[in-house]
């Protein structure tokens, strides 16, 4: 069978026309993409005891050079298909890996020890929280013990099994020159032998850990360049700042601070000041880069006697009013980087420093989203820093509320289309995410709804505000996501909240992914109750109102493409009463205006042949007064109402005569006009559904000239699918059998013929392309 949703009746022809985007996908990014999605097919698995990895690439000479091997790993990351398995894959006979970047993935010391065979000089291990920095140093080799020089573990734990915080493998990296152990247990203990036992190291980065004394830093403090301790809360801030001085090869220190977050004891502990160390300009004479974000306690005239001593290349100034100063306010100031919210540069550049902190990520993103508003060119790299900031708090509503406006400002209408799909896929993952993750606050489902619509397939209908006019097919249509997930959070959306224009959104966005998402989803979607009930209680409120609107109409879309194919969401639209409720809306449009007339009934009538397709539903179809309105529809001067309304009563009839259950029409009668239409009837210019039918002459009848509909139009598409169906087969059955009607054999001959000059056609494209 042709399915409806294949080829739903186009009121306008949909045509992709050629785009070009701001910043494409590299062919090698295409390929590593498809590599990760197609996993299965282009690898072995081997069995346990098998002296080969886990998993192997099938063809044997393959071999990805350092960069490439270092792009997959990435990537596999980033789709969250990282598994002790998949990292089997990167064997040193087939990858070679200098450069290590995992994040965020529940991997295991039997995935680890894959490391163990390249020679690795930077190794990043990003919140693993499964097995232990000691135990991820474990499964290094002996070169990369002896080699490596950047370690990054920030949100991963030293906390082994029996709650004890071990730091003494990292003395085994002895050639390490930066070490990033922020947001960790690391504590004195560790930072002491840490400064004791690596002669090279230059860089480190103890933010946010239990380090509570920092002296231990001077014993590396004639190597020392790098050194961040944001949101360290010292038990005696009075040694901070002569600590500081003593680092005098410094060229970058972050002493940054969340001003949310106070101490438990003492509001004022650990809350070292800054003006000890801007007020003497002399200090770290080779420092070039300070963050004092979230720092109070400076001035305008500190800060600038402090620059003109320094020639600074970085000033942190987020969360403070410093970022406002002219001297790091001036946009035509290329010579320093400055992070705040003064102005676009300040607050791009702080989603980019400090998508780990969620109030600085906030902030950010409340004041970015004043600047999107007015935005007239597409800013895919704005995209690209406030997905990560929204990906790494999840859970921060104020993070994900401002995240989803910007998202919408940034994609919506006009300027979201030069925006690759590629990046709009991103946008509606993380927007999903944010609609599962907050399922009961209001705004930020509307505003997830605002970001998976825009503005072009409704600009027409409802002239309205740029925010609220809905639901192009921009994202929708060109976008690879998972439609069903999004189509059931939509639904639930739907029933948590009665809002006319979230209401709007989602019956427009379910009505356009219900047509994508497989028969098997479908059925998993429609088959819900609440759901069915939820949509029939807006179609009862429009039809009580006579309001024939958008809404009304997005509705009706979403509920006949969720009966397609679906006998259990057919049967949950019958239960809830359905039928009743479309046979009044049919009464109440006879009497409008043809244009909305015809709209409502070749939907209405396009989900009740739904229903008759499904054979122990047609009795509920077998009522005096239903039959008596397909029979008049049946007529109809629109082709596409006579030819839905035909087909209903086609499956009704096919059933044999002792199947009819109604008294009037009779179904000798009802057949007899059948076939009267259908030889009445020319082809429309736009596609149409067809179905396989059999029994009655009048309903092959209906049955051929839909398939000869439809393989005139799209003859490339249902010209194979009738051959493989068997729907060849049937036909010849039925012209060489002799009683059959003589408009059945000649539509079924021409329908092979078409067949026939599709196959021919298609064979000469192909051997040209040899």
């Amino acid at each position: 069978m042709i399915r409806t949703k294949d080829i739903r009746i186009c009121l306008g022809v949909r045509k992709n026309s050629s785009k070009m985007y701001d910043t494409p996908v590299s062919l090698q990014g295409c390929c590593v993409d498809f590599i990760c999605e197609n996993l299965e097919a282009l690898c072995d698995v081997n069995p346990v005891d098998s002296p080969l990895p886990k998993m192997t690439f099938k063809d044997p000479d393959v071999y990805f050079h350092g960069d490439l091997s270092e792009q997959l790993l990435t990537k596999l990351c980033d789709k969250g298909k990282l598994t002790d398995d998949t990292l089997s894959l990167f064997n040193p006979n087939t990858t070679s890996l200098k450069r290590v970047s995992i994040q965020n993935s529940q991997l295991t010391t039997r995935g680890l020890r894959t490391l163990r065979a390249h020679r690795i000089s930077d190794l990043e291990i990003k919140g693993l929280r499964t097995v232990t920095v000691n135990d991820v140093i474990g499964c290094l080799g002996e070169w990369t013990l002896s080699h490596l020089k950047s370690l990054n573990v920030t949100h991963s734990t030293f906390m082994n099994s029996t709650n004890f915080i071990v730091v003494i493998s990292l003395t085994k990296l002895q050639n390490l020159q930066s070490l990033n152990v922020s947001h960790t247990e690391f504590n004195n203990h560790g930072l002491e032998i840490i400064a004791t036992d690596l002669p090279c190291l230059e860089h480190l980065d103890i933010s946010n850990t239990r380090v509570t004394d920092i002296s231990s830093v001077r014993k590396c403090k004639d190597r020392l360049k790098s050194l961040s301790i944001y949101n360290i809360r010292p038990l005696n801030e009075d040694e901070v700042i002569p600590i500081l001085f003593e680092m005098k090869h410094l060229v970058h220190l972050d002493i940054s601070e969340d001003p949310s977050v106070q101490p438990l004891l003492n509001l004022q502990n650990g809350r070292f000041k800054i003006k000890a160390l801007l007020a003497v300009p002399s200090c770290l004479p080779c420092l070039t880069s300070l963050d004092i974000s979230g720092k109070e306690g400076a001035n305008e005239t500190m800060i600038r006697d402090f620059m003109t001593t320094h020639t600074m290349r970085f000033v942190g100034a987020a969360l403070t009013p410093y970022c406002e100063y002219e001297m790091l306010a001036d946009e035509m100031n290329t010579d320093i980087v400055v992070t705040g919210e003064a102005n676009e540069k300040q607050i791009l550049e702080a989603l980019r420093r400090y998508v780990l902190r969620a109030v600085y990520v906030q902030k950010s993103l409340y004041t970015l989203f004043r600047l999107t508003q007015v935005m007239v060119e597409p800013r895919e790299d704005i995209i690209r820093l406030v997905l990560p900031a929204m990906n790494g708090h999840p859970k921060q509503l104020g993070v994900q509320m401002a995240a989803t406006a910007c998202l919408y400002n940034l994609s919506k209408g006009d300027v979201g289309m030069k925006v690759h799909p590629a990046c709009l896929k991103h946008v509606v993952n993380s927007t999903l995410s944010a609609m599962e993750n907050f399922p009961n606050h209001q705004q930020l489902q509307k505003n997830a709804l605002l970001t998976l619509c825009s503005d072009r397939i409704l600009q027409d209908v409802l002239q309205k505000n740029a925010l609220l006019t809905l639901c192009s097919d921009r994202i929708l249509q060109d976008v690879t996501f998972d439609r069903y997930r999004c189509a059931r959070l939509v639904m639930e959306c739907l029933c948590q909240f009665d809002e006319t224009s979230m209401n709007r959104m989602s019956v427009a966005i379910c009505s356009i992914l219900a047509a994508k998402i497989s028969t098997e989803q479908t059925s998993m979607l429609g088959a819900k109750a609440r759901y069915m009930k939820k949509m029939l209680e807006l179609v009862k409120q429009k039809v009580e109102n006579k309001v024939i609107d958008i809404t009304l109409k997005f509705t009706l879309s979403a509920l006949w493409n969720l009966t397609d194919e679906s006998p259990p969401t057919c049967h949950v639209f019958l239960k809830e009463g359905g039928l009743d409720l479309f046979m009044e809306t049919l009464q109440v449009v006879s009497e409008m205006e043809p244009d909305t007339r015809t709209q409502v009934e070749t939907k209405i009538l396009g989900l009740l042949n739904n229903i008759a397709e499904v054979k122990n539903l047609r009795e509920a179809l077998m009522r005096d007064d239903f039959m008596m309105l397909g029979r008049r529809l049946m007529h109809a001067d629109q082709i596409d109402v006579g030819y839905f309304a035909a087909g209903i009563i086609a499956h009704l009839a096919s059933d044999g005569p002792q199947s009819w259950l109604v008294g009037t029409p009779e179904r000798e009668e009802l057949l007899n006009e059948l076939g009267e239409v259908v030889l009445k009837w020319e082809q429309p210019s736009g596609e149409m559904v067809a179905y396989r039918c059999k029994t009655a002459p009048t309903v092959q009848l209906w049955a051929v000239w839909a398939i000869q509909h439809v393989c005139t139009k799209n003859g490339n598409r249902y010209c194979p699918m009738l051959e493989e169906e068997g729907g060849a087969h049937i036909l010849r059955q039925m012209i060489d059998n002799p009683e059959s009607h003589e408009h059945v054999v000649q539509i079924s001959k021409d329908i092979l013929i078409l067949s026939r000059e599709n196959k021919a056609q298609a064979q000469k494209k192909r051997e040209k392309k040899r």
